[in-house]
């Protein structure tokens, strides 16, 4: 049996494909109660599918966005993509997800994809880097459609943004330890991209607030993955710092295997805080102290800007939402 089209429908039931059309999608049309319902029990007879590449070729709507991010195995990043799937199938949106595997160059080639596939607007998480891929840049300058920055923000790339606040999250990280009395902190983050050198930022502002200048040897270079942080695990140990601050869950879990190998506790040997507040307390023992960015906060305002955008209702121009990051206190610092 082939697709049931709304000519089928017509048929049977004695009406124009045109009056079937408005009465499927709720429309005013005039007919009578006893038609409509004929037309109605006809649909779900037959199991009529809306086309909705007819629709969109009709409306100039996908009801499609696209998301890209670096890494879907991220614990961050794989709850951004739930959250913002969910809140836009609440309002009506399917939502596409692409990987970039933290390559900027993939970047471009994805925009390309999702516009060509035909998306209303689409979400990007920007593979590492303040600088963006030249193809990426020239590319969103001249985009059909609208799209979004979210949590990472290319520096000379006029667009709608929505971030936390990195270098106020760093902040809150050492401003931490240092209140808990440790003076020797060293900070893992990936210093490559812009989201790592804010965070060291804040870091280094809240050592020069407490009257510590900041030491280069205690600044160390990670990506947000695993199995790199986990590589950096000696050298935390050999800076001989008390606390360090770990830019990522990632990061944190790859630092924690390593000390676990060497028998380093935490707190007792070196305490910890954490970034995202993303990972599951039941991986990690001491549960881990963290600079939480709340996913349905930062979902919430992602989706807002977005349809605002394509419903028109705000003035041209790039936008910037800025998010406040917080603190979550649990056991992973000691006091000295």
């Amino acid at each position: 049996m082939g697709k049931v089209t709304l000519k089928d429908i017509a048929h049977e039931v004695g009406v124009s494909p045109s009056t079937v059309s408005l009465v499927l999608n709720g429309r005013e049309v005039r007919v009578s109660d006893a038609k409509r319902q004929a037309i109605l029990d006809c649909a779900r007879k037959k199991r009529y599918v809306p086309n909705q590449i007819a629709r969109s070729l009709v409306s100039q709507r996908s009801d499609t966005l696209g998301l890209i991010i670096p890494n879907i195995e991220s614990r961050f990043f794989s709850s951004l993509a739930k959250n913002l799937e969910q809140r836009l199938r609440r309002e009506g949106y399917a939502l596409l997800i692409a990987n970039s595997d933290d390559v900027p160059a993939n970047d471009a080639a994805l925009v390309r994809l999702f516009v060509n596939r035909g998306v209303d607007g689409i979400f990007l998480v920007a593979a590492g880097g303040l600088a963006p891929d030249a193809a990426l840049a020239e590319m969103l300058s001249s985009l059909p459609v609208p799209y979004l920055m979210v949590d990472r923000v290319l520096e000379g790339v006029a667009g709608d943004s929505v971030s936390f606040d990195n270098v106020l999250g760093g902040y809150l990280a050492a401003q931490h330890l240092l209140e808990q009395g440790h003076e020797r902190i060293a900070i893992v983050a990936n210093m490559q991209e812009g989201t790592g050198r804010k965070r060291v930022q804040g870091y280094e502002k809240a050592l020069c607030e407490a009257g510590i200048a900041p030491d280069g040897v205690l600044e160390l270079q990670s990506r947000y993955y695993i199995p790199d942080a986990y590589h950096v695990g000696d050298a935390v140990i050999a800076t001989g710092a008390s606390a360090v601050v770990a830019t990522s869950d990632n990061i944190a879990l790859g630092l924690l295997k390593r000390f676990l190998e060497r028998r380093f506790r935490v707190p007792q040997d070196i305490s910890i805080v954490s970034y995202d507040n993303s990972a599951a307390d039941m991986l990690f023992e001491p549960a881990l102290t963290s600079i939480e960015q709340n996913v349905g906060e930062l979902s919430d305002a992602a989706v807002s800007c977005m349809l605002q955008r394509l419903k028109g209702s705000v003035p041209p121009g790039p936008r910037a939402c800025l998010l406040p990051p917080r603190l979550v206190c649990k056991d992973s610092v000691r006091a000295v």
